[in-house]
């Protein structure tokens, strides 16, 4: 449902863009250095933009979470071009878990258009801190005979990626790095090819986000569904841009130190949707 655009006061305007500017620089940059869609960044930053044009609070964050798997689409394809180009996606692994990452990234829209918001952070902080804690104590060696496992437990880890990174706005970079670290792959390796899946998960999501919230009442100014078109045309040129700086820097840093951003970055994320189930801001 296309809604027109509102008026906003200039200095709104002007604060909007430059939140906008520089949550899509951040999230491009994040995008490129770890192998994710960016969404833990451009979840906030929409958040807020939504709150200051007044978008009613019970469908806030579908909308949130929506245009922020819109982005990614454009944010990850970059991202795993400039990975490519150093050798760092392994194919096989996306053509093996692809199919069970689409299937759960369709029922993960279902779930995530009637689950409560409480439940969807809580699952986020709890999957965050399981992750950091497999690289900081896991494997800390590279296997060169790293390979996937059995079909069943592709089935169970592509579905289970796609459900989860749906239903809170990433493209799964952050579950496909830790399941290839966990199985003996490269960090540069499990980075580059989890910047794959951003589109694998994010197209599919986003039209499913779009054909869930079509009728709904109260959108955002010029909207698809669920997902603001305004949102994604001024955060997602920007995120695209700043992809590769984060890519090139990826392959400069050595291969703890990439691990170590890594789990901060997890931890901190985890950290703030703790503090958001606790206290509410």
């Amino acid at each position: 449902m296309l809604d027109l655009v509102q008026h906003l006061p200039w200095y709104q305007i002007a604060e909007l863009s430059i939140a906008l500017l520089i949550g899509g620089i951040i999230t491009g940059f994040l995008a490129g250095l770890l192998g994710i869609g960016g969404g833990a960044v451009s979840v906030p930053v929409l958040y807020e933009l939504f709150r200051l044009v007044g978008v009613d609070e019970s469908i806030i964050m579908r909308v949130c979470v929506a245009t922020s798997l819109a982005i990614i689409i454009p944010t990850a394809i970059n991202s795993v071009r400039s990975h490519n180009k150093h050798g760092a996606v392994v194919m096989e692994v996306i053509r093996r878990l692809g199919p069970w990452v689409v299937a759960g990234a369709v029922l993960g829209v279902f779930i995530a258009s009637r689950a409560p918001s409480s439940f969807l952070k809580a699952v986020f902080a709890a999957s965050c801190i399981f992750i950091a804690s497999r690289l900081a104590f896991g494997k800390s060696e590279p296997n060169p005979d790293a390979a996937l496992p059995p079909a069943p437990w592709n089935l169970v880890a592509g579905f289970g990626i796609g459900l989860i990174s749906t239903l809170i706005g990433i493209g799964g970079g952050a579950y496909v790095t830790a399941y290839m670290k966990f199985l003996g792959w490269p960090i540069h390796q499990a980075v580059g090819t989890a910047s794959g899946f951003g589109p694998i998960i994010a197209i599919p999501a986003t039209i499913g986000y779009i054909v869930e919230g079509w009728n709904v009442a109260a959108l955002p100014p010029l909207s698809a569904g669920y997902v603001s078109l305004l949102g994604f045309i001024v955060l997602g040129p920007v995120s695209v841009l700043a992809a590769p700086l984060g890519a090139k820097v990826a392959h400069r840093l050595s291969r703890r130190t990439l691990e170590i951003t890594f789990m901060s970055f997890l931890l901190f994320i985890a950290g703030r949707f703790i503090v958001s189930l606790l206290w509410g801001v």
